[in-house]
């Protein structure tokens, strides 16, 4: 058998020539013999959702943005809102610094205002 492209001999069973690479009347017998593969698809979704804790996920009770706002904006020297959010070491820290210098508590001030009600701590 010869390519109808090159005229190079080639081998009765080839599919391209090796000479040209041009597909010979082989390739289209064996493009019309090739089956589609079979294609299994399998979607089922057996997860469940186990989780117990209702507060957020977070394992912490939600607190309130107004209350956080109020304590801070009354008492943000002393740290009270610190204390309200559960963050003890930092209400220590702010009691005796008054509240980092009252510039602590207008960053807290303006950090509480941009949260969502309820949040958690």
């Amino acid at each position: 058998m010869f390519c109808q492209k090159c005229g190079k001999e080639i081998d009765d069973a080839a599919v391209v020539c090796p000479g040209c690479g041009v597909p010979t009347s082989n390739y289209h017998k064996a493009e019309e013999t090739k089956e589609q593969p079979q294609i299994i698809i399998n979607n089922t979704n057996t997860n469940t959702n186990v989780n117990k804790n209702i507060n957020g996920g977070m394992g912490v009770n939600p607190k309130n943005k107004w209350v956080a706002l109020a304590l801070c904006f009354f008492l943000g020297i002393l740290g009270a809102h610190k204390f309200y959010e559960g963050k003890i070491l930092l209400g220590v820290l702010y009691f005796f610094t008054g509240g980092l210098c009252g510039i602590g508590v207008i960053i807290d001030f303006i950090t509480l205002l941009f949260k969502p009600n309820p949040y958690y701590a």
